[in-house]
């Protein structure tokens, strides 16, 4: 099975990197994109995401070999509904969320006619939008195919050889083990980002001010999280509710043993961790992962940081929101 044309619904952070990849490093293949917002299908056409950008999601699918579904988990069944009449049978169609079993479900539901193959790049920024895409998204990342029991393999194959193309390496998982395995790497670590935030932002004995001002490498670590797609999180952890809510039970449980710890004045316990916790982060980077520069290789912050809070506190706009400054700082 060969890919010579590929449909991308939602031109967003993820949709728009994938057509300005496909472009730069699978010139032959041919891409059509729609977005159900005006707005997003003018700034995707100006930046060229896509060979070409439709005014219908029937003229984007027709003819398609591949449609990419890249809008948010929640909104899969209805994106899915709305392609099925306008589908070739034998097409196959995938997606980028990042919970599986739900969407597999959902996908599968509404294109009986269809070779489903669900799949999760696991790559992204806390920017989104079709101003935030760039080919370079993919590369060197994971992406993780979640096919059927009787998925055709030729299908899975030629879906495969898409994503390497664009410089992931593609890894075949259950469905059900990908919700497990995401919901602690990356679902129950936003989930603790926006709360720390959102916390830090509410205690009534520190300003907004000074939240900024004195915001240390961790805490900018946990806002520059915190400030993704809200839209695309809320529907990440209804999607994959139960995976999210198992670890955060032992999560939480872990946090009430290290809280004894803190409590108990045991030094042990809290170092035993700490230790072991490094050795996970040495390893992250010998698997590329993330970069060993200090401060993750991100530039300087702190001037920008320090200019940002000067502003803030200068405005005299006591109702602009924590989490809508950093924003233009993450920007």
């Amino acid at each position: 099975m060969t890919i010579e044309r590929v449909a991308i619904v939602g031109l967003g952070l993820i949709g728009g990197s994938v057509g300005l990849a496909v472009q730069e490093m699978l010139p032959g293949m041919a891409t059509t994109g729609w977005d159900a917002d005006t707005d997003v299908r003018q700034r995707a056409a100006g930046r060229r995401l896509v060979g070409e950008v439709c005014d219908t999601v029937a003229e984007a699918v027709r003819g398609a070999d591949l449609v990419i579904l890249c809008v948010p988990v929640g909104a899969m069944g209805y994106a899915a509904e709305a392609i099925a009449p306008h589908l070739e049978p034998g097409t196959i169609v995938s997606d980028v969320g990042s919970s599986k079993r739900s969407v597999g479900d959902a996908l599968a539901a509404a294109l009986p006619d269809a070779i489903v193959i669900p799949a999760h790049p696991v790559a992204g920024t806390e920017n989104s939008g079709p101003d935030a895409g760039f080919p370079e998204l993919f590369r060197h990342r994971w992406c993780i195919v979640t096919p059927g029991k009787d998925t055709p393999p030729d299908a899975v194959d030629a879906l495969t050889r898409f994503w390497e193309g664009l410089g992931a390496t593609v890894e075949i998982m259950d469905a059900e083990h990908h919700d497990l395995v995401l919901a602690v790497t990356s679902h129950i670590p936003h989930l603790i980002a926006y709360t720390i935030v959102g916390t830090a932002s509410d205690l009534e004995d520190v300003t907004r001010g000074e939240v900024i001002k004195y915001s240390a490498g961790g805490f900018r670590d946990f806002t520059r999280i915190a400030a993704s797609n809200p839209t695309m999180w809320r529907d990440v952890f209804l999607s994959n509710r139960d995976a999210v809510l198992e670890v955060l039970g032992r999560f939480t449980e872990d946090l009430s043993r290290l809280q004894r710890a803190i409590r108990n004045g045991d030094g042990d316990t809290l170092f035993d961790l700490f230790d072991k916790t490094r050795t996970i982060r040495r390893s992250i980077i010998e698997e590329g992962q993330d970069d060993a520069k200090c401060d993750f290789g991100r530039g300087d912050h702190c001037g920008k940081l320090k200019i940002l809070a000067e502003q803030y506190l200068l405005s005299g706009k006591s109702d602009v929101a924590l989490l809508d400054l950093l924003g233009l700082y993450l920007s």
